[in-house]
């Protein structure tokens, strides 16, 4: 699990739609005054230097924020856009932000964070990129397990968003357990499960998963760029959505045809928009 180091991944396409549900769901939580926290179990770094040679080396970012940065007008990505816009205030695409700081940029002075990162350099990075201050609290340990410590948050609304490397495969069974167990302690928060597709049966075998759980309310939202094909590395990406805000599922069908269609590597319109489970 150590091994896995953002860096190497930051702006790709995976990205874009993991940072553009998270802003969509933020953005909606903050439409009432009322606080919520925000806890990311998996949070890297926090920023990343496009022009590192961790970025460099397959310049993943370029079929990613790369296509769409000062040139989409695509309804729905808007806000996720104007923000990246802002951490590069000098006009030009040289830094892209992880899922901590972009809270961080959209976070109330009522809300808390909190950020797990167990890389001990990345989470370094992570104190030196999130704002001081008693908002913001970077732990050094497993996500999963520091967790439960943080349910039912004091705020009494959350958005908990997993982002594990699934570099071993007992992740997939992990996210499985953590999704129960926020529900068991807190069943009215979002949360928000990004998952890649290497092999597609992993991701077929974890929706069936989580049907069984009997937990409800639950969306999938997939972007991919190329066919499933074994061999490849990651063709696709998602987002598994527990109570996410009700116009979170109408943006996402008008997006995410668009956005596959621009991203696509083969020509191919890979998404999809699926209702796991109904309300």
């Amino acid at each position: 699990m150590l091994s896995y180091r953002h860096g190497f991944h930051a702006g790709n396409f995976a990205d874009v739609l993991k940072h553009c549900v998270q802003v969509e769901i933020i953005s909606y939580l903050q439409k009432k005054e009322a606080p919520f926290d925000y806890i990311d179990t998996h949070a890297g770094a926090g920023s990343y230097a496009l022009a590192s040679d961790m970025a460099q080396k397959n310049c993943e970012y370029m079929n990613g924020i790369g296509r769409l940065f000062k040139i989409s007008e695509l309804p729905g990505l808007q806000n996720y856009l104007r923000l990246i816009e802002g951490l590069n205030p000098e006009g030009a695409l040289q830094q892209y932000p992880g899922s901590p700081l972009i809270a961080a940029q959209m976070l109330g002075p009522q809300d808390k964070a909190w950020a797990f990162e167990l890389h001990p350099s990345d989470a370094e990075k992570l104190r030196q990129n999130l704002p001081r201050g008693r908002q913001y609290q970077v732990r050094e340990e497993d996500g999963f397990k520091g967790l439960s410590s943080l349910l039912p948050s004091r705020a009494r609304r959350a958005l908990v968003l997993i982002d594990p490397p699934y570099e071993q495969k007992d992740d997939y069974q992990r996210v499985v357990d953590a999704l129960k167990l926020i529900h068991r302690k807190m069943a009215t928060a979002t949360v928000a499960l990004w998952y890649p597709v290497v092999e597609r049966r992993r991701i077929d075998a974890l929706e069936k998963q989580l049907v069984a759980t009997g937990i409800r309310n639950i969306e999938l939202f997939e972007l991919g760029i190329r066919g499933d094909a074994e061999g490849h590395g990651m063709t696709s990406a998602g987002m598994i959505v527990i109570n996410p805000p009700w116009t979170l599922r109408g943006q996402m069908d008008q997006l995410l045809p668009q956005l596959a269609a621009d991203l696509s590597a083969d020509g191919g319109s890979h998404y999809r928009c699926v209702t796991l489970a109904a309300e």
